[in-house]
C-alpha cells in the first residue's frame, strides 16, 4: 500500500486588508470545526512569499486558499488550477513579497512542486484596512470550507467534526 499524499492547506492573503485575508480566515475557521488526519497540515501563510517554499516542497499536494478576482459577483467560490493559478491576489504579488506563482517555480527548480489548487473567493473589498471581512465574504466563508474540506478529501485526507 503506498503512503497517503502529504496535504497542506495554506491560507494566504493581509489580514490588515478586509476580504485579501479571508483565506487566513477559512483556514483558521477550518482548524476551529474540525480534526484532520495526519497526512493533513493547515497553515496560516499570511504574506509570507518566499518563506513558504520549504513547507510548499514537503508537501505533495497544495490547497491555497485565498482572494481571487475571478471577474464574478462578490463572494463567489472558485477551485483554480494551472494558468487559472494567477487569478488568486496572492499569486498578483499585490501586497506579498513575492509572487506564489514563482515560489511554485522556484520548489519545481528545487527538485519538488507539488499538485496545487486554489480554492479562492471573489473579495468585496481588499482595500480597506480592517481586521474583519466583509459581510457577504463571512457569510460565504462555510462554503469556502465545504469546497476546501471536498478537496482534501479527493487528495486523500480525512476530517472529522470537533465535537462541540
Amino acid at each position: 500500500m503506498s503512503e497517503a499524499k502529504k496535504i497542506l492547506v495554506l491560507g494566504v492573503g493581509n489580514i490588515l486588508y478586509t476580504d485579501e485575508g479571508l483565506g487566513v480566515k477559512a483556514v483558521k475557521c477550518l482548524e476551529e470545526m474540525y480534526d484532520f488526519s495526519d497526512n493533513v497540515s493547515l497553515m496560516d501563510g499570511g504574506t509570507l512569499g518566499m518563506k513558504l517554499m520549504d513547507s510548499m516542497m514537503d508537501s505533495d499536494y497544495l490547497i491555497v486558499v485565498d482572494a481571487v478576482l475571478g471577474g464574478s459577483d462578490p463572494a463567489s467560490v472558485y477551485r483554480l488550477t494551472g494558468e487559472d493559478l494567477r487569478k488568486s491576489l496572492g499569486f498578483n504579488d499585490s501586497m506579498h513579497q513575492t509572487d506564489l506563482v514563482d515560489t511554485l517555480i522556484y520548489c519545481e527548480l528545487a527538485g519538488s512542486r507539488p499538485e496545487t489548487v486554489v480554492i479562492g473567493m471573489e473579495p468585496v473589498d481588499y482595500h480597506t484596512m480592517g481586521l474583519e471581512v466583509s459581510p457577504a465574504v463571512e457569510e460565504r466563508i462555510p462554503a469556502m470550507c465545504r469546497f476546501v474540506l471536498d478537496e482534501i478529501a479527493a487528495a486523500g485526507g480525512s476530517y472529522t467534526p470537533k465535537a462541540s
